[in-house]
């Protein structure tokens, strides 16, 4: 298969086009460390890190801090986070000195529920991914365009979803790279990794959680893993989506 050069998403920091297939080859023998650095020397200032402050997040932010503590990171505030989680953001920051970059949407949560009532709680998936763009993707895509960011680094895993079994380490993402460090890591990787670096869990993990995002769509886990979220209507919240409204989200 012939190598594909983007002459449309974003150049590196040299100004030159990237071959995401040689790219990805490069980054699938890398540890995680390694390809957050890949990601650092190849965009520069405009590359950040992405957090949800859920149970898997202390790993990448841990990892890159130790790198760079001055990289952004990046946190969408949806105004809905479980009161534990906001501590835990509290805690991870003032722990690993992050360089925290704190997105809220334009549209207040109280404002969204007089002018579209409560979109999560209604069964309709169309209310569901309306949900999602207003209070996640819109800010965060938002956040990107006034950073300047080019190239961006989450903690997604391929056995979180069906959609993430068929991630590649690079990919383009609404018009940007997205770098995957974590992709190939287990929840074993993730819990000795936690251990090896002192570093704390979420409070929900012993309450047994598994994942956790807003307060109204996550659960303690039953066996089914991130099914448990957005009422069994989705598994992905739109962050991690190629399209834009109406385009796959």
């Amino acid at each position: 298969m012939a190598a594909t050069i983007s002459t449309t998403l974003p150049t590196n920091r040299q100004g030159l086009p990237l071959d995401a297939e040689a790219a990805g080859t490069v980054l699938k023998a890398l540890s995680p460390q390694e390809q957050l650095r890949w990601g650092m020397d190849s965009f520069g200032d405009h590359f950040a890190l992405i957090t949800s402050f859920g149970i898997q997040s202390a790993v990448l932010l841990h990892m890159a801090a130790t790198l760079d503590p001055a990289l952004p990171v990046i946190w969408v505030d949806t105004g809905y986070l479980p009161p534990e989680t906001y501590r835990y953001a509290e805690q991870l920051t003032g722990l690993l000195s992050l360089n925290l970059q704190v997105v809220q949407a334009e549209l207040s949560p109280a404002r969204m529920e007089a002018l579209h009532g409560q979109l999560w709680a209604t069964g309709d998936a169309d209310d569901l991914e309306l949900y999602h763009r207003l209070r996640k993707v819109e800010p965060l895509d938002h956040a990107f365009e006034t950073i300047g960011v080019t190239c961006w680094a989450s903690g997604v895993r391929s056995g979180q979803t069906d959609h993430r079994a068929a991630m590649l380490p690079l990919q383009p993402v609404r018009g940007r790279w997205s770098l995957r460090p974590l992709l190939s890591w287990t929840n074993r990787d993730v819990y000795y990794y936690l251990q090896n670096n002192g570093l704390p869990q979420h409070p929900l993990f012993e309450q047994g959680y598994s994942t956790v995002g807003d307060w109204h769509s996550s659960g303690p886990d039953d066996g089914s893993g991130r099914s448990t979220r957005f009422s069994g209507l989705q598994q992905e919240c739109g962050i991690h989506l190629p399209g834009v409204m109406g385009e796959g989200i």
